[in-house]
């Protein structure tokens, strides 16, 4: 292993958003752990996947012992995983919260507390990115999705927090905040609905969160931004 090479740790990396993150950070020449509930093992020698649910206690440490033991270090993390259940908020389930605040709340904090300790062992800081959404400062009576920003509106704040925390350590912390991107949960739009939510007229596409993570890779004056990548839905409608 070469002790100058970057090293990125992407949750939710076994497909969609995550794994092209997964592949772009690669493309850099980062080494990468990539992790996901299920994930298949990779035949680079310079990726890792680990199999791990970031809901669980333990899971988070686990991971990043897993990066440090294999590559000595850890630059970035991205936070992948996430969970979106679209339901009247009335019809949330006991089942529903616990799933939804274990991943995306539950998940964030047990990775990025040990990722943060780990950038802090060494010279050089590092970076966190998280994955919002941008119902969070522009709630839309077509979507129905209160938990997501319960929980994502959590992550808004504390990357400000964070960013301002741990600015003077290297460490920076920013979110990309989405509208609807076009994978797996959403393949196609019949009918335009999901296009007709974004000011573009346009869904958005994996490539677009990508190039919006990367660019805030290679900007290190920006922290503690929110970063709308939601064909203009944070400007208004």
């Amino acid at each position: 292993m070469d002790p100058t090479q970057r090293v990125a740790l992407v949750t939710g990396a076994s497909r969609g958003i995550g794994a092209a993150v997964a592949a772009a950070y690669r493309d850099l020449g980062y080494a990468v752990l990539a992790t996901a509930r299920r994930i298949e093992a990779s035949g680079d020698p310079d990726v890792l996947t680990v199999p791990g649910d970031v809901a669980e206690p333990g899971v988070g440490a686990r991971l990043v012992e897993a990066a440090m033991n294999r590559f000595g270090r850890i630059d970035t993390l991205v936070n992948g995983a996430g969970v979106f259940v679209a339901k009247p908020f009335t019809e949330y389930t006991d089942e529903d919260f616990a799933s939804v605040v274990g991943v995306n709340l539950r998940g964030f904090f047990e990775v990025s507390r040990s990722a943060i300790a780990a950038m802090l062992t060494r010279e050089g800081g590092g970076h966190v990115v998280n994955i919002s959404t941008s119902l969070v400062g522009n709630a839309d009576a077509r979507v129905t999705g209160a938990m997501a920003s319960l929980t994502k509106g959590g992550l808004d704040a504390v990357t400000r927090s964070l960013a301002i925390e741990y600015a003077t350590r290297g460490i920076r912390v920013n979110t990309v905040a989405l509208g609807v991107i076009r994978t797996s949960m959403h393949p196609t739009d019949p009918g335009g609905a999901n296009a007709a939510l974004h000011p573009v007229n346009r869904m958005g596409e994996v490539e677009d969160v990508v190039r919006a993570i990367l660019y805030l890779e290679q900007a290190p004056f920006v922290t503690g931004e929110i970063a709308h990548v939601d064909g203009g839905q944070s400007a208004g409608h």
